[in-house]
């Protein structure tokens, strides 16, 4: 699928990730837990020699096959559903790093489970992440992912498995002489867009496009964030917003998997901050069980941008890591329902309590969700001041 020496070079690229992403610095002895889909081991193999050449210690773990997984959710109980394996708590108060090799065999095996059991396993190990969440806030820990091509996937998206992968390899720059000089390229571009935007004075941002008129308080207390090294690939700058001051409709053209079912059309109206109507072309009740998850899951956890100046992707790949960083000719937004990012705090956000994000307006759920629109748009910024600034325009940033 993947060569040796482009399976060395992407295994650079998600070390060069996790340690970007990571607030402090990785030492020899720290704990890094490597979990990946089957049709990925072969990288996994190669990222499991390198963890150790650094002097670091990789817990590996395989995650269920598609046979596996199905058969979990169609004869598990409840309390089988809500289940949390033993050693896992102790396992994620540990670790200081995690790398997740996503490789989906097949985008289609639950789309005859019902979601809400799907939902209450997500609901049940909410507690590791907000564990993670926590740790990560000290800057003891960080995470990446990435995505190995599978037919799986390839079908979905109507390529051939070799074109798939060669999407990826572009994607991530893994045909480039030194990959990670590239990466570092886009980093410190990207760390200038987010000091220009954190440095303006905003009292809502208003997104236009064809079947877009949102408008997004950005609230208190907020930076922008992204390109960090979380995601491979990466091309997004994204804050989370106040989600109490988010009015208008939201469409996302382009579609989307999620738990087995497939989801094109959507179309989201909010009113004070929260979703009254919600529709899809197609997928329309899985849409609305995933909004009825829990209290947060109808709020606004996420908005952001891809500059179509760093990101090459440039068609549907059915998958979320790669569609919400769509380049193409527009860029793209994406808006997620559901949790917030609390590096998206101007803060500490080590001393972000759950009171304060109550108070500043921090979404918390168990879903989260990515909705991308890829329509030509104008996003602007309506300052404090009275001003109105255009900050995105024709796929691209409008930095001064």
């Amino acid at each position: 699928m993947l060569d040796s020496d482009t399976l060395d070079r992407y295994a650079d690229v998600l070390l060069w990730g996790l340690t970007t992403a990571r607030k402090g610095r990785f030492r020899k002895g720290d704990v890094i837990f490597l979990q990946y889909d089957p049709a990925a081991t072969c990288l996994a193999e190669v990222l499991y020699a390198k963890i150790l050449d650094r002097g670091m210690y990789p817990l590996q773990r395989m995650g269920l096959t598609t046979f596996m997984e199905r058969s979990f959710y169609e004869k598990a109980t409840d309390r089988h559903l809500a289940w949390l394996p033993p050693g896992d708590r102790e396992l994620y108060e540990k670790v200081n790093g995690r790398i997740y090799l996503r490789a989906p065999e097949s985008l289609t095996h639950l789309k005859d489970i019902d979601p809400m059991r799907i939902s209450k396993v997500l609901i049940s190990r909410k507690v590791f992440r907000d564990i993670l969440d926590k740790r990560e806030e000290k800057g003891v820990y960080s995470w990446t992912l990435c995505t190995y091509p599978t037919a799986g996937l390839a079908k979905q998206a109507k390529m051939s498995v070799a074109a798939y992968a060669g999407q990826i390899v572009k994607a991530c720059f893994l045909d480039e002489k030194d990959p990670l000089k590239k990466w570092d390229t886009v980093h410190a571009e990207a760390t200038r867009i987010k000091k220009w935007l954190t440095g303006l004075k905003v009292r809502y941002l208003r997104v236009s496009s064809k079947n877009t008129d949102l408008v997004l308080t950005p609230g208190e207390s907020r930076k922008w964030a992204g390109i960090s090294g979380h995601n491979i690939p990466s091309f997004e700058v994204f804050l989370s917003p106040d989600w109490r001051g988010t009015e208008g409709t939201y469409y996302a053209n382009l579609p989307s998997f999620r738990s087995g079912n497939y989801i094109e059309g959507v179309r989201l109206v909010f009113r004070k901050g929260k979703v009254v109507e919600a529709d899809a072309k197609k997928g329309a009740e899985f849409l609305k069980k995933q909004i009825a998850m829990d209290q947060g899951a109808s709020r606004v956890g996420e908005f952001s941008l891809t500059d179509k100046r760093f990101s090459l992707i440039d068609r549907f790949m059915a998958d979320t890591l790669f569609d919400e960083n769509f380049g193409g000719s527009e860029g793209n937004c994406h808006l997620a329902l559901g949790a917030s990012y609390s590096d998206t705090f101007s803060g500490n956000p080590a001393r972000l309590t759950a009171e304060m994000k109550r108070k500043l307006g921090f979404n918390d759920s168990a879903l989260h969700w990515d909705l991308v629109n890829t329509e030509a748009k104008t996003v602007t910024a309506r300052l404090t001041n009275g001003r109105e600034i255009a900050i995105y325009e024709k796929g691209a940033f409008c930095l001064p």
